[in-house]
């Protein structure tokens, strides 16, 4: 009898842990469900391939967008548009989660964006860039100061995020920031040492393929592309791999650390240094123009602290699986 009596227990524990296990793995199912229908982001594959990063004609010397190397990166899926701030919206009221910018109290805000009673307020700027100012109440509810909201643009990109703030939004769907060469081999689309994402030519037959300055910056914007701040995203034409705003409109952090020294030695799955005090950041925004910061090239690249935030800084994610 006592083998039987334990035979049949085993098989009832067992069952009951097969019980456990299929709710636990239907649960689990349901909330990702649940995520991705938060996140609404269309990801499209990137096959893994073999580039040439950087370049050996570079726009801006300082910021190390040279030698150009033979870089490998494996496949992996992109968001084919910026995170939005519907999308982001979405993420905070499922997650509960507080940028840095709303616990600081402030962010930076390009001054033609702001109101003059918000201007009248400021009493500092940065020396090396006067059109930049701290704005107290600034923040992604309120991207031009405290007088402004989001309304009527929960489909541009998401602003004032920090490189904390993108990283937490990407955990929270599992995914991740890009490396700086998965951006690189994404914004190319396929092309061999292009410029931009659409080739050599910034306006190919008078045409805009990206939300840029036009104009005398940063006194005036002649927004001969349809916008002087952020635009919809997906308002320009996609690159060869499907992906839209790839330059232009916002910035996008990228996961490496900030060096201005590369090898030029063929690497694989380059993920940057292994420590810093900068974060890469890749593509330019609206407030891009030649004559200041010609950064709107696939090559390009610039800087910010992670715990920085601007009104016109953004994020994108990547993931190893499928969405």
């Amino acid at each position: 009898v006592a083998p039987l009596f334990i035979s049949v227990y085993l098989i009832l524990c067992l069952r009951l842990c097969l019980c456990s296990l299929c709710a636990s793995s239907r649960s689990g199912n349901l909330i990702f469900k649940k995520k991705m229908f938060i996140s609404g982001i269309q990801m499209v594959l990137i096959s893994g391939g073999e580039f040439l990063m950087g370049t050996d004609d570079p726009g801006i010397p300082a910021d190390g967008e040279g030698p150009q190397r033979p870089v490998y990166v494996d496949s992996f899926y992109m968001d084919v548009q910026e995170v939005t701030n519907q999308q982001f919206q979405s993420f905070v009221r499922a997650s509960g989660y507080v940028t840095e910018a709303e616990k600081f109290g402030d962010s930076f805000v390009f001054e033609g964006l702001l109101s003059e009673s918000v201007k009248n307020e400021i009493t500092q700027a940065v020396a090396a860039a006067p059109w930049w100012l701290p704005v107290k109440g600034a923040n992604w509810r309120q991207p031009d100061g405290p007088d402004s909201n989001i309304t009527d643009r929960l489909d541009h990109p998401v602003l004032h995020v920090s490189w904390a703030d993108a990283v937490a939004y990407c955990s929270w769907f599992n995914k991740r920031l890009p490396t700086e060469a998965e951006w690189e081999y994404a914004c190319r689309g396929g092309l061999k040492d292009r410029l931009y994402p659409w080739g050599n030519k910034l306006n190919p037959k008078g045409q805009h393929y990206a939300n840029l300055w036009q104009g005398d910056f940063p006194n005036s914007n002649s927004g001969e592309d349809g916008y002087i701040k952020t635009s919809p995203v997906m308002s320009f034409r996609a690159n060869g791999f499907g992906l839209y705003d790839m330059v232009g409109n916002a910035w996008e952090w990228t996961s490496d650390w900030w060096t201005v020294h590369h090898t030029t030695e063929k690497q694989q799955n380059p993920t940057g240094p292994p420590s810093g005090t900068d974060k890469v950041k890749k593509g330019g925004s609206y407030m891009c123009h030649k004559s200041y910061c010609y950064r709107y090239r696939c090559a390009a690249r610039s800087q910010n602290t992670p715990d920085s935030s601007a009104s016109n800084l953004g994020f994108r994610c990547v993931s190893q699986e499928r969405w």
